[in-house]
C-alpha cells in the first residue's frame, strides 16, 4: 500500500499556517497543476497532483478535520470521513468546483460556474478630447460634443434575436451556459464553446444589430465645463458611456480638458504669467503701464524708478478660479526693459556724459571701428 504524503508538505506550509496562506498555497498549486493546463502527455500526472493537492486543501481548510489530522495523521482522518466526507464541505463548491476559492482562482481561465454569457453587463465608459481657451478655462463654459457610442438595438430592444423569434435553448449544455468536463475522479465546470456561456443560440440574430444587441450611434452631449480646470482635468458624465448587455447599467463619459495656448499668458496652476516690456526710459524713471489680464479689461501696474529686467510684480486675484471653491490665483508680471538699439547723435552723446558723471568707463573702439570711421 502506497504511504500518503503529509498534507502539510504537499502544499508546503507549516502547521501552523493561518486559512490565508493556506488558500494562497492551494491557489498557487491548483494553478500549476490544473490537468487543463499542461501538455497532454503529462495531463494523467497532473490530475494526480491536483487531486492529492485538493484532498490536502479540502482536510486542512475544515477545522474539525484538520484537528484531527494534526492530532491522529492520516488514520484519524481515513477511519472518520470517506473520500465524499472529505471534499462535501471544502471550500471549492461541494466537490463540483461551482463557487468559492476555486471560482477565485479559475474565473479568468476560461471556468464558470453558471451561466456567464447571460449576466448583466455594465456598459464601457468613453472618453473624450476638448480643446478650450484660457479665458472659456477662467469663466467656464459650456461644450457640444460628438460622440460614437453603442446603444441598445430599437429593434430588438438588445434581445439579439429578430423581432417575433425566439431563442433556442442550447443544446450542448442545455441552458446551462457551462459544461462539466471530467478530470479523473472529479468534475470541471468549462463556459460552454456553442453559446458562449449565454444558455442559448439565437437562429435568426436581429437584422439591425446583426445580433450584437447593439448599435453604433453618433450623440452630441452637452457638457458643462467649470471655471478652473486646466489641461489634463477629467469630468466625468454619468450615465453617457456605451450601453449594458443583458440590462446592465450604461457606462460614463469621461470629458479630458487641453488648453489652447495662449500668445501672452502661461499658466502655473491657478497662477498665471505675463511677460511685459517696459522702455528703458520707464525703468530708470518709473511709470504705468497697461496690463492684460483674462478678462476683456486690463489693469494697470506702477513701476518703480530704478526697475530692473525680469523684476516679476504680483497682482492678486487676476489668475484662474480654484475648481474647489478656493481663493482666485495672481497675475505675476515679468517685465523686460528694452535696449535702445539705434542712438542719435545726441542721444549718444547725452549717454556718455551719463556714463562720465557716474564713473562708469566707456569701452574703446576697436581699431577696425576707427578704420572704418576714417572712410567714411
Amino acid at each position: 500500500m502506497m504511504t500518503k504524503r503529509d498534507y502539510y508538505e504537499i502544499l508546503g506550509i507549516s502547521k501552523g499556517s493561518s486559512l490565508e496562506e493556506l488558500k494562497k498555497a492551494y491557489r498557487k498549486l491548483a494553478l500549476k497543476h490544473h490537468p487543463d493546463r499542461v501538455p497532454a502527455e503529462e495531463r494523467k500526472q497532473a490530475e494526480e497532483q491536483f487531486k492529492e493537492i485538493s484532498e490536502a486543501y479540502a482536510v486542512l481548510s475544515d477545522d474539525t478535520k484538520r484537528a484531527m489530522y494534526d492530532r491522529y495523521g492520516h488514520a484519524g482522518i481515513d477511519s472518520r470521513f470517506s473520500n465524499e466526507d472529505i471534499f462535501r464541505n471544502a471550500d471549492f463548491g461541494d466537490f463540483g468546483f461551482g463557487g468559492g476559492i476555486f471560482d477565485e482562482i479559475f474565473s479568468g481561465f476560461g471556468f464558470s460556474s453558471g451561466s456567464a454569457g447571460n449576466r448583466a453587463r455594465r456598459g464601457s465608459d468613453l472618453q473624450h478630447l476638448v480643446e478650450i481657451s484660457f479665458e472659456e478655462a477662467a469663466a467656464g463654459v459650456e461644450k457640444t460634443v460628438t460622440i460614437n457610442r453603442r446603444e441598445t438595438c430599437s429593434v430588438c430592444k438588445g434581445e439579439k434575436a429578430e423581432p417575433g423569434t425566439s431563442k433556442d435553448t442550447c443544446p450542448v449544455c442545455r441552458g446551462m451556459g457551462s459544461v462539466g468536463q471530467s478530470a479523473g475522479f472529479f468534475t470541471i465546470n468549462r463556459t460552454c464553446d456553442r453559446c458562449g456561456g449565454a444558455g442559448f443560440i439565437i437562429p435568426n440574430p436581429c437584422k439591425n444589430c446583426r445580433g450584437s444587441g447593439r448599435v453604433s450611434i453618433e450623440r452630441k452631449i452637452n457638457v458643462k465645463i467649470p471655471a478652473g480646470v486646466d489641461t489634463g482635468s477629467q469630468l466625468r458624465v454619468r450615465g453617457e458611456g456605451e450601453a449594458g448587455t443583458n440590462g446592465g447599467s450604461r457606462g460614463d463619459l469621461y470629458i479630458v480638458v487641453k488648453l489652447q495656448p495662449h500668445e501672452l499668458f502661461e499658466r502655473n496652476n491657478s497662477d498665471i504669467i505675463c511677460k511685459m516690456p517696459i522702455s528703458f526710459i520707464q525703468a530708470v524713471f518709473g511709470g504705468e503701464i497697461e496690463v492684460p489680464t483674462l478678462t476683456s479689461e486690463t489693469t494697470r501696474l506702477k513701476i518703480p524708478a530704478g526697475t530692473p529686467s525680469e523684476k516679476v510684480f504680483r497682482i492678486p486675484e487676476q489668475g484662474f478660479p480654484d475648481v474647489r471653491g478656493r481663493r482666485r490665483g495672481d497675475l505675476y508680471v515679468k517685465v523686460n526693459v528694452k535696449v535702445p538699439k539705434n542712438l542719435t547723435g545726441e542721444q549718444r552723446k547725452l549717454l556718455q556724459e551719463f556714463a562720465r558723471l557716474s564713473g562708469e568707463e566707456l569701452p574703446q573702439p576697436s581699431i577696425k571701428e576707427k578704420i572704418k570711421k576714417a572712410f567714411k
